[in-house]
């Protein structure tokens, strides 16, 4: 096992944390939604089993994420909603009048049979690594389900139900961690979590998504306390560009903040094989990003998010687990990993003919281009 030495702060003789610690639970082997839903796939319990393949995740590193209770998600949530989430799965049902209230059942946030426990259990998961990361002074967390960041304070949003980033940051907070930098890398804009902390400036959040696109916030223009930055970017956007984005954008914002702790939000939906963006990135242009943020304080939490085709998902993030345990990502997968990618299945036009790679590869071909000038004033605008 593999210790990580902070290149922040120098904490090397205070290690706690022996190697980076996975969080998940058994409850994602069961698929949540009906197979019209763009979420009607495994993308969880695959992940661990390509880790496991690899030799990647030892069973020391893996615990098993507990249910949030209505008073942990009250610490966010109001109450009201929480118990009508509760209650439909109590009930079976959804009343009409509450799914109008709180947006549930409708709009893609889908009735199903575990709609309060298993975002709980993700919600858990969350609450669970932050409370972890606050009570070390150094650790590594990839809550694996979580990333669920549109929820919002009463409503379901965007197919998330709870909001474990906002509860994940808050458990760091109220358990003495200062300051907390989000960067939320998923190609919809981080609305949920950024409305959560627009009025408290222990927070940063740092969102880079596809511009006028769904749910259509995250102006460049918005800045909240002086602790908003967003980067809506173009359509087609390159690995180069991304790179240019961290690079100068969000990493000197990252440094100038100092925070205690930093929570990626890995969303691979900003993938070019997912269809619910029209960004162009590679895997590694996900995992060269993880790879600069992981360096800006002691304390990392990384959480999911959105990927709405399972082999882009699937191999992003595994290879990100790789990433965090400093392992060789341009491997062979052997027989065992490919196996586990061609039981994928996906009911979407693209998931009919299969390209080789994706059972074959972790990694994807760089997707290098021209940087545009619109990245650029993106980069001035932020660092004003």
């Amino acid at each position: 096992m593999i210790k990580k030495v902070c290149n922040r702060c120098s904490c090397s003789n205070h290690l706690i944390f022996n190697s980076p610690i996975l969080i998940s639970n058994e409850i994602y082997r069961l698929l949540p939604f009906d197979q019209s839903h763009p979420l009607a796939f495994n993308r969880i319990m695959p992940v661990i089993g390509l880790a496991k393949s690899l030799n990647w995740l030892d069973e020391s590193q893996y615990k098993e994420s507990s249910v949030a209770s209505v008073d942990m998600l009250a610490r966010y949530h109001h109450i009201d909603y929480v118990e009508a989430v509760l209650s439909a799965e109590n009930n079976r049902c959804i009343p009409v009048t509450l799914g109008k209230r709180y947006n549930l059942g409708r709009h893609g946030n889908s009735y199903f049979s575990k709609i309060f426990t298993r975002p709980a259990t993700t919600a858990g998961a969350s609450i669970q690594a932050g409370r972890l990361l606050a009570d070390n002074e150094e650790g590594v967390i990839f809550s694996l389900a979580g990333g669920n960041h549109h929820a919002k304070k009463n409503q379901a949003s965007g197919f998330c139900i709870f909001n474990d980033p906002v509860l994940g940051i808050l458990a760091m907070l109220d358990n003495g961690l200062k300051k907390i930098l989000y960067v939320d890398l998923d190609a919809h804009h981080g609305d949920g979590v950024q409305e959560a902390f627009q009025h408290d400036d222990r927070v940063f959040t740092i969102s880079i998504h596809e511009k006028n696109r769904w749910p259509y916030t995250g102006k460049i223009s918005e800045r909240g306390l002086g602790n908003i930055r967003n980067l809506p970017v173009p359509k087609e956007l390159n690995d180069s560009e991304m790179s240019v984005l961290i690079s100068e954008g969000v990493i000197p914002l990252g440094e100038e903040f100092e925070p205690d702790a930093v929570v990626i939000q890995s969303g691979a939906d900003a993938l070019l094989d997912d269809p619910q963006s029209q960004l162009s990135l590679s895997n590694q242009a996900l995992w060269d990003a993880v790879k600069c943020l992981i360096k800006l304080s002691c304390r990392i939490l990384v959480l999911g998010g959105g990927g709405y085709n399972p082999w882009a998902t699937v191999r992003a993030w595994t290879g990100i687990w790789g990433l965090l345990n400093r392992q060789n990502l341009d491997v062979e997968l052997p027989l065992a990993a490919m196996g586990i990618l061609r039981s994928l299945e996906w009911k979407h036009s693209k998931g009919r003919n299969v390209p080789y790679h994706w059972n074959a590869n972790l990694t994807d071909s760089p997707n290098l281009g021209s940087v545009r000038p619109e990245i650029t004033e993106i980069i001035r605008e932020i660092r004003k």
